[in-house]
């Protein structure tokens, strides 16, 4: 049988779900890894334990999240909404939007952790890359970050 390589590619998709490292991959970019632990939720690894890549590359980087979460938040709502019409439909004769919106709003508030992350996640993916050699070029402290 042949050993199993470790040096695939991760899946961009699945790496940016279970909140990794954007340049390796591997490493995890939250230090507690539950995210309804809500003291600690959106601590961050100041670097990732595998590659050295530094979560936040300069100050004030993530105040676009903003704008991510929000998108995130309303596919979230256009799928619950397709999901209703399909399975339970809409009505002018009884409150049915108004059923989805109270549904909605208590889905929304409780995905709001797992948005948040992601989103962080996400925007850090536009702007650091895989980089394959990422074993071979571990950053320091002194490397610049890409």
């Amino acid at each position: 049988m042949c050993a199993e390589r470790n040096d695939h590619k991760p899946n961009v998709i699945l790496s940016a779900l279970q909140n990794k490292c954007p340049r390796c991959r591997r490493g995890r970019l939250f230090v507690e890894s539950n995210p309804y632990k809500l003291g600690a939720f959106m601590k961050m690894n100041e670097r990732c334990p595998e590659c050295g890549q530094l979560s936040e590359p300069e100050t004030g980087f993530f105040f676009g999240t903003g704008y991510v979460s929000y998108a995130l938040s309303i596919a979230l709502s256009v799928a619950t909404f397709v999901a209703w019409w399909v399975l339970l439909g809409f009505s002018l004769h009884d409150n049915s939007v108004l059923y989805w919106l109270g549904v909605n709003a208590v889905l929304l508030v409780f995905m709001q952790p797992l948005l948040m992350r992601l989103s962080r996640t996400i925007w850090l993916y536009f702007f650091v890359y895989y980089d394959r050699n990422w074993r071979s070029e571990r950053l320091t402290a002194h490397t610049p970050a890409s």
